[in-house]
């Protein structure tokens, strides 16, 4: 996640339990260890680490899934304290919260498969019948938003908040999703935007996080690389970062795609430039 208020970029080691900050004079250090668990050996956890972050509306505090929790936090990054936004659902604890996006209106949408538990789908500290898509709504309820994935993972939104992006990490069945919403921010309907599949033997990868330019263009990591796909699923182009891509984000002056991939960050000058939102969620521009 790039912070631009401070102009650095945040990234998670998630099996280390680890934070990096890097930027442009000083480079990479940590940031925040651990990220996520903080108890001693943590046998229940196979990556016990903060995953996927967003900006919040609040400055200086992102929006976090972290899986050493099993919850969805806020962490406050010049006290690296942290606050829960919701823990459970049906009054069971999630599996591990993966990946997180924050909709103009306030709601939050997260994935929640089993990656971050020992065994996965068969760890007896799984108490989720499913792995998740949720809405936390501004009022802190939480709903299911679809219960069908395997291994929902990364998860982005349209430009105009109307459309919700989230990446299935199954070799069996590697798809991104698409689910139209209304303007309460509720699904109208939910198709696959791209099926990946047959790609998956041929290179590595599986898809996972996402970023979305101001035009509404998805840049997906995935098998081989990153893809970059209209918001009808049309694949124009992979970009090869020469490694298994994990998630990206635009920063910068907006122009700059970081990709984390295995063992390095890379940037990549794009002509395009990353989405944002105006002050007004009524209101978006570039």
């Amino acid at each position: 996640v790039w912070i631009s208020d401070g102009q650095f970029l945040l990234y998670s080691d998630v099996p280390a339990n680890r934070i990096y900050r890097w930027d442009a004079l000083a480079g990479a250090t940590v940031f925040l260890e651990p990220s996520g668990y903080a108890g001693p050996a943590p046998e229940i956890f196979r990556e016990p680490g903060i995953n996927g972050m967003v900006p919040s509306t609040m400055p200086g505090v992102v929006i976090a899934a972290d899986h050493g929790s099993r919850s969805v936090i806020y962490l406050d990054l010049a006290s690296r304290q942290k606050s829960s936004l919701a823990e459970s659902f049906n009054g069971n604890a999630f599996n591990s919260p993966n990946d997180v996006v924050l909709h103009p209106d306030g709601a939050v949408f997260f994935t929640d498969p089993p990656y971050g538990l020992a065994g996965m789908n068969a760890s007896p500290h799984k108490l989720q019948p499913h792995n998740g898509v949720y809405r936390i709504d501004p009022d802190g309820s939480v709903a299911l938003v679809d219960d069908s994935l395997s291994f929902p993972n990364g998860i982005a939104l349209s430009p105009d908040g109307r459309a919700l992006y989230v990446a299935n990490s199954d070799p069996e069945r590697a798809i991104w999703v698409r689910y139209d919403l209304d303007s309460s921010a509720q699904v109208v309907d939910r198709k696959i935007l791209l099926d990946a599949t047959e790609s998956v033997g041929e290179n590595a990868g599986l898809p996972d996080g996402m970023a979305v330019d101001a035009r509404g263009n998805l840049f997906a990591t995935g098998p081989g690389g990153v893809y970059v796909l209209t918001a009808t699923g049309r694949h124009l182009g992979t970009i090869d970062v020469g490694a298994v891509a994990a998630n990206c984000a635009f920063g910068e002056d907006g122009h700059s795609l970081f990709v984390t991939a295995d063992d390095r960050v890379v940037r990549i000058a794009t002509r395009t430039r990353g989405m944002s939102y105006s002050a007004d969620p009524r209101r978006r521009s570039e």
